[in-house]
């Protein structure tokens, strides 16, 4: 399956720049993922680009999920064939309903919110641990 992740901005903070580096490198063996920085009016485009994939918008208003639970869920996205999944991050005001509506999930990190640099680091370690999860790696511990 491959990740396809769209943020608005390029991390500006070195530390966000080399976690997401860091786990982008981590992923690599396990599943593709492609990151994509974009401008915080891209909602449209971004919902053009990425018909046929399977959406997931990160939003406060989304579900949460533990861990196990992503890793349950990605391990279902495969067994369903699900080839790309867009992964949609968006900036400082969030998203658009219509972008939430065109969703095929809304994904929430939990009721804090966080800067969407630190959404990005956060993401792409859980999409490494989920995978770690899946392949019995002793990463994740309950």
């Amino acid at each position: 399956m491959n990740w396809h992740v769209f943020a608005v901005g390029k991390p500006r903070l070195s530390f966000a720049r080399e976690g997401v580096e860091e786990y982008a490198k981590r992923v690599k063996p396990l599943a593709a993922v492609t990151l994509e920085y974009v401008k915080p009016a891209a909602g449209k485009e971004v919902l053009r680009r990425t018909k046929g994939c399977y959406r997931v918008a990160l939003d406060e208003r989304g579900e949460e999920v533990t861990s196990r639970e992503l890793a349950a869920r990605i391990g279902r996205w495969e067994q369903e064939r699900v080839k790309t999944v867009a992964l949609i991050i968006g900036g400082a005001d969030g998203h658009e309903a219509g972008l939430r509506a065109e969703a095929d999930w809304v994904w929430s990190l939990g009721r804090l919110t966080f800067q969407h640099e630190l959404a990005l680091v956060l993401v792409m370690e859980q999409i490494y641990r989920a995978y770690s999860i899946k392949g019995g790696m002793p990463y994740h511990r309950d």
